[in-house]
């Protein structure tokens, strides 16, 4: 979950049911950086690989892990949620530099007791002991985007395979030390965890209904890889969910309509009170929301007006639109031409947002707030829609959890995992305990060489 210290404002909207004011201060990251440093401190593993970081506060906000021990850092080079891996210089360095692949973050490491050995008979390739170990960071594309997730990972690993080569490792189809970890938005049925657990994804596999290849694409090794979790033996059990959020889909979404969403008709219900409650502008339609209205309601779920996605799709029920671009007289004509084949600057995304207001005259109609959440529910924004409703006296139902093991560890067969932590929650994350949406996974791992 994104660091708020300067971005991620909308971090609180993610506790459900909503914090109270006294509690407000446990959505905050001095909070939740506490429990994230007490929680690594006490796992005190050589690597620690996070994902959803801000690269707008990075430093600042993970300055604990220097004092934790975790003097080695990488960072995802782009996007605005990415991920980062941390280790212990005192225990490893790096074997070469770290890999950017699509949403994964690749590092090679030697252990720092490791002396390199005289090569004979110019053998170039390494040693047994100067094998290196191979970390693949993943935090693969979220929403109905499987075959982006399985070119992610299918991406990530042959850039592992790629990277043993150029270290002169063994017969890495065989003996690379493998781990893959981090957030494959997506359970057992995905293609991305099908590719790792059985060795190969073909065309006629289906995920959301959608072909997420067009050509087989087969796991680059010799022998598929280890679902870490399911080693430790749990008396039937499997191993625990690591997502933990209150069930949302099934009462906002109208039924039969998950692929293309539809709001449901509690949900319309809902809203139509929230509109009657908030609309004092007379008009021969009965009351409609005006701009004070509108400001009142985007004060209420957002804290202040101008920011979230609910306000742009507002201003634009509303009757904003995009300004044209200004018309060039004759005189300027040349001038425009000259700048025109200069390099220009492509507008931000926070600067197009800077230029959306909420027009002074504008109406907001019921339709057009009903239709404000239909694109909050499309972009899958249900824990936002579920905090503005509960803020604003219409909580939804509450019909139980959802769960699902979403955040994996994967090893090669070269690997033995040793120990594994399971990290148990049986209330929705994040709360005053867990810092996250997504709980740790951790382990303990040897290099069978090793045994």
């Amino acid at each position: 979950l994104l660091p708020n210290s300067l971005d991620g404002w909308w971090n609180y909207k993610m506790y459900l049911p909503p914090l109270s004011p006294a509690n407000q201060f446990k959505s905050s990251w001095d909070y939740r950086s506490n429990l994230l440093k007490e929680r690594i401190g006490q796992i005190d593993a050589d690597v620690v690989c996070l994902q959803e970081v801000s690269p707008k506060s990075f430093e600042d906000d993970f300055s604990f892990m220097e004092e934790l021990g975790y003097d080695g850092v990488e960072m995802f080079k782009k996007g605005r949620f990415r991920p980062a891996t941390f280790w212990k210089t005192n225990k490893l360095q790096l074997a070469a530099p770290p890999v950017h692949k699509d949403r994964t973050l690749l590092t090679a490491f030697s252990l720092k007791d490791q002396e390199s050995k005289e090569k004979k008979d110019g053998d170039s390739s390494i040693s047994d002991d100067e094998r290196h170990w191979f970390c693949l960071n993943c935090h693969l594309q979220a929403g109905k985007e499987g075959g982006r997730r399985v070119r992610q990972i299918n991406e990530g690993v042959r850039a592992a395979m790629t990277l043993s080569r150029k270290l002169k490792e063994k017969e890495p189809e065989e003996n690379i030390r493998l781990i893959v970890c981090g957030d494959f938005n997506g359970g057992p049925e995905c293609g991305a965890v099908r590719y790792l657990e059985d060795g190969a994804v073909d065309p006629e596999f289906l995920e959301d209904g959608d072909r997420v290849t067009s050509k087989k694409k087969t796991l680059p090794l010799a022998t598929t890889l280890i679902d870490v979790p399911k080693t430790v033996d749990r008396y039937g059990s499997e191993p625990p969910a690591t997502l933990i959020v209150p069930e949302l889909i099934s009462t906002m979404v109208k039924e039969g309509t998950i692929d293309t969403p539809e709001l449901s008709q509690i949900m319309v219900e809902s809203l139509t009170r929230i509109y009657n409650r908030f609309a004092t502008h007379e008009s021969e339609n009965g009351k409609e929301m005006c701009l004070g209205d509108v400001e009142k309601w985007l004060i209420a779920t957002n804290g202040q007006v101008g920011r979230g996605s609910e306000f742009r799709t507002a201003a634009r029920e509303m009757g904003w639109t995009e300004p044209p671009e200004p018309e060039q007289s004759a005189e300027n004509s040349e001038s425009a031409e000259n700048r025109a084949k200069q390099p220009q600057k492509a507008e931000t995304f926070e600067e197009k947002k800077a230029r959306i207001f909420l027009p002074p005259d504008g109406i907001l109609t019921l339709e057009g707030l009903c239709r404000v959440y239909a694109d909050e529910l499309r972009q899958g924004k249900f824990w936002g829609i579920a905090y503005d409703l509960a803020v604003l006296g219409e909580p939804l139902p509450d019909v139980g959890m959802f769960t699902a093991r979403y955040d994996r560890m994967y090893c090669s067969t070269s690997v033995l995992p040793t120990a594994v932590l399971d990290t148990i929650c049986t209330d929705p994350c994040p709360n005053e305990v867990e810092a996250s949406d997504h709980l740790p996974v951790a382990a303990t791992f040897v290099a069978k060489a090793d045994t």
